[in-house]
């Protein structure tokens, strides 16, 4: 992914409650102001990031994505709303 302040995270999606215990707990752990260095004011965006990755694996099988039986895919925004990219890259097996 192409963003430095956005990541993607696989985790469980049949409870909404999770994805907002997440974004709750990332907010108090790294709260949006600090002593930051970074002038341009999205440090916490940046850490979020570090910690959720910005990339994800996930396998494909005939047509569709191999997660398990709660599982999705997040798209987590921490500094937006702006316009984003997601690429997609699919590598085939080589049976």
């Amino acid at each position: 992914m192409p963003h430095k302040t956005a990541g993607v995270l696989v985790n469980e999606a049949d409870d909404p409650a999770v994805a907002s215990d997440i974004e709750r707990m990332l907010d108090q752990l790294i709260p949006k102001s600090d002593k930051y260095e970074h002038v341009e004011g999205n440090s916490d965006s940046h850490i979020k990031t570090s910690l959720t990755s910005s990339s994800a694996v996930v396998m494909i099988e005939g047509s569709k994505v191999l997660l398990g039986r709660w599982q999705g895919i997040f798209f987590c925004e921490f500094d937006g709303p702006r316009h984003r990219e997601l690429w997609v890259k699919i590598i085939a097996d080589k049976d």
